[in-house]
């Protein structure tokens, strides 16, 4: 039987680099994105959706058949408070609802570090931060990321849905300053990351660091490896030609953590 995974934000920039790193035999990718996707390649098993997630009738129709979600849809940055709601929270609300009535067993949410942007590093200790850290959002982008984990919570509570909440460092080609050599995941980690995800027989809830295995890390990877996750990168070659992070760096979150609240950046 094929597995069918449904992925929301597939035309952004982390579901643009998982398209081709969760392909496999025997799996069809199902992409939903509100911008028109490039053309399936050859051998590759994709059905795209264009849509957006905010909308019951679409996502209903592309949780149909589905085996499991990667929830990468929505602003992933900071905006007005007006559109955080609608997009990121109501959003995810209509993802899950989506997935409960498609019976849809398992969901992968992209939650983020600024969910917990206002945790001191120096907090980290040698095992890192835990992966569960109460939430200390660092915006309005981040609240809404500390939002659906406890969305993701309650649909696992109430309807035995598996979700697995990802706090996603910083996913990009290469770190782009010294705060980010802590914080980086690789592409090709995140994969693995969500393959683990996607594998783990019976995760329940879990709340997870998304995170290569960086010499500078500050996040605990314990949690990640208990599903699977086995990374292979290291920030650290990239560390001479990282930019200097600024004072705002002592905290998780940031430059986050000093933004203008409800200003898109």
């Amino acid at each position: 039987m094929q597995q069918r995974i449904l992925i929301t934000g597939a035309a952004g920039v982390v579901g643009t680099m998982m398209r081709s790193r969760l392909r496999r035999e025997g799996r069809v990718l199902r992409l939903l994105d509100r911008e028109p996707l490039p053309p399936a390649e050859p051998g590759e098993a994709v059905e795209p959706v264009t849509g957006t997630l905010t909308d019951p009738d679409v996502m209903a129709a592309a949780c149909d058949g589905v085996d499991a979600i990667v929830h990468l849809g929505g602003h992933s940055r900071e905006n007005s408070w007006a559109e955080t709601l609608a997009v990121n929270i109501d959003g995810t609300h209509t993802v899950l609802e989506a997935a409960r009535k498609a019976g849809v067993g398992r969901v992968i949410l992209a939650s983020s570090n600024h969910a917990a942007g206002f945790r001191l590093v120096a907090d980290a200790g040698p095992d890192g931060l835990p992966a569960d850290s109460p939430a200390r959002p660092d915006t309005y982008y981040g609240v809404s990321k500390a939002a659906i984990e406890a969305l993701g919570s309650l649909y696992h509570s109430r309807f035995g849905i598996d979700v697995i909440c990802i706090r996603i460092g910083a996913c990009f080609e290469r770190p782009s300053d010294v705060r980010a050599l802590s914080l980086w995941l690789s592409p090709d980690d995140a994969g693995r990351l969500f393959e683990a995800c996607l594998g783990h027989p019976s995760p329940g809830y879990r709340v997870i660091w998304g995170v290569s295995a960086n010499t500078r890390g500050v996040c605990s990877l314990a949690e990640a490896e208990e599903l699977g996750y086995r990374p292979q990168d290291d920030s650290e070659r990239f560390a001479a030609g990282a930019a200097p992070s600024d004072p705002s760096a002592r905290y998780l979150g940031g430059p986050f953590t000093t933004a203008a609240l409800g200003e898109p950046n």
